[in-house]
């Protein structure tokens, strides 16, 4: 009737770049020789709308400058320092967040800005397995977890009840029929079950969630999710967020920066 799950994050896509456009900008400005040495399209879009903004592509374009940051790694850094995060938002990342509870994604709904998210439909998806996650404060009593888990197993029967009742699965019920039904019956389900959610946003977003969600006065589920968001991140984007430090703050990654204006 359910089992206990743990929250996973799946980085399913992110910004591209067009070369052929890139080359073609470059061109326009009067550099076709120019390169990056980011090892990525978002650190590499990034630096380039950057460098559009001040026309420091070289010394060569702007008067007033003597000297340009060589590297992408320097560049970003340059800027992530002085607060500069508006080309950030330029670049954006596709996760899938799987098996997290609706208290975690209530708390990830409040982070709107520069995001986009696409939840499971409890309408159109009728459950009939009630999975969820166990905070610390119920894993650590065996009486809590067994109070939980029966629980939940009791809540996911009432699904399997309440079709029976209403014969939700007959031959000759129609799928707004079913919706009906499917969206009655998920109010009684509980909000710590666990459900699926996309989330897309962009780096300056993406800093902002995991300076603030990783931070121990977070609610803990958020707090785990984040924290396997900071490491694909770091990982992947590495010149982006070169900024961070973790630490362990009660048994869970907190990353900090900075540069917190960005």
């Amino acid at each position: 009737m359910g089992n206990v799950v743990e929250p996973k994050v799946f980085l399913i896509g992110e910004t591209q770049a067009n070369p052929e456009g890139i080359s073609a900008l470059l061109e326009h400005y009067g550099v076709p020789e120019w390169t990056s040495d980011a090892q990525s399209a978002s650190e590499r879009l990034i630096e380039i709308y950057g460098r559009c903004c001040y026309r420091s592509f070289g010394t060569e374009l702007n008067p007033n400058i003597t000297r340009v940051r060589k590297t992408n790694k320097s560049y970003l850094t340059n800027t992530l320092e002085k607060g500069d995060g508006s080309i950030f938002e330029h670049a954006v990342a596709n996760f899938f967040f799987a098996d997290v509870s609706r208290v975690f994604t209530h708390e990830l709904v409040r982070h709107r800005a520069g995001t986009a998210m696409s939840q499971e439909s409890l309408r159109y998806a009728r459950l009939t397995d009630v999975n969820w996650y166990a905070p610390v404060a119920i894993r650590e009593s065996v009486e809590g977890m067994e109070i939980y888990a029966r629980t939940m197993e009791q809540l996911a029967q009432l699904q399997t009840e309440l079709a029976e009742l209403f014969e939700i699965d007959e031959g000759d019920t129609s799928m707004p029929r079913k919706k009906e039904l499917t969206s009655a019956f998920r109010r009684v389900l509980p909000i710590g079950l666990a459900t699926n959610i996309g989330w897309s946003a962009n780096m300056r977003a993406i800093r902002h969630v995991i300076e603030q969600r990783t931070a121990p006065w977070a609610e803990e589920e958020i707090r785990l999710v984040f924290g396997q968001v900071a490491e694909i991140a770091i990982e992947r984007w590495a010149n982006i967020f070169a900024d961070y430090k973790m630490e362990m703050a009660d048994g869970l990654p907190w990353y900090t920066t900075k540069n917190r204006k960005v």
